[in-house]
């Protein structure tokens, strides 16, 4: 194989077009040209040009001298003295005083008389399209609760109770063991996301669901 030898690859997704061409360096570069791919596409040395360049400049050729070069770009050399060293005893962290450090506020649970006053405001939404859906109409009200509770109230979930207390009437009057064996087809259909919490279970919105 020839030292001058390259490789130019050019492929294309939307037209299912693969353009590979081998040769000398100059006779490639004028096919790709008259191919109006001179914009497009890769070249690349072949193996054996490839290894070349790399021993010609790891080896030294007969009665030539060269100087070991640095790697460019390297960044500073490490100091490990600079990383501060942090330690506490296991459960010793208190996060709502290292939040409140950089201006950030633990979220508070949810006022359940409000979460029921300003879910009973909202307007009525179209039945869920699909033939997954079990029980379209509650299906959408559960969605808007989850809406609410992510995008108004910046909760990632919420518990099984809450759920129930807040939503019952337009769930298909679900309760108890019925809501939640309902929740869990929602979890096992990928709409729901299954929270664990202690003693609590908590229910959250998939985005692409949500959305």
């Amino acid at each position: 194989m020839a030292s001058g030898d390259v490789r130019f690859v050019f492929r294309s997704e939307e037209t299912d077009v693969n353009v590979t061409i081998e040769g000398q360096k100059e006779w490639v570069a004028k096919i790709v040209e008259e191919l109006g791919l001179s914009e497009v596409g890769l070249t690349m040395p072949l193996g054996g040009a490839f290894t070349q360049s790399l021993m010609s400049k790891s080896s030294p050729q007969d009665g030539e001298e060269t100087e070991s070069e640095a790697p460019l770009d390297m960044g500073p050399t490490p100091d490990p003295g600079r990383i501060p060293t942090v330690r506490r005893p296991i459960g010793a962290l208190n996060i709502e005083a290292e939040l409140a450090k950089i201006g950030l506020e633990p979220p508070g649970e949810n006022d359940v008389i409000e979460l029921i006053e300003t879910f009973s405001e909202l307007e009525k939404p179209r039945p869920i399209q699909g033939q997954m859906s079990i029980d379209p109409m509650a299906e959408a009200w559960l969605r808007e609760l989850m809406r609410l509770v992510v995008r108004d109230g910046a909760r990632t979930a919420l518990a099984t109770e809450v759920i129930e207390e807040v939503a019952s009437s337009k769930l298909g009057s679900r309760t108890g063991v019925e809501l939640t064996v309902w929740l869990e087809s929602l979890f096992a259909a990928g709409k729901l996301v299954k929270i664990h919490g202690g003693d609590a279970v908590g229910w959250g919105p998939s985005p692409r669901w949500l959305s």
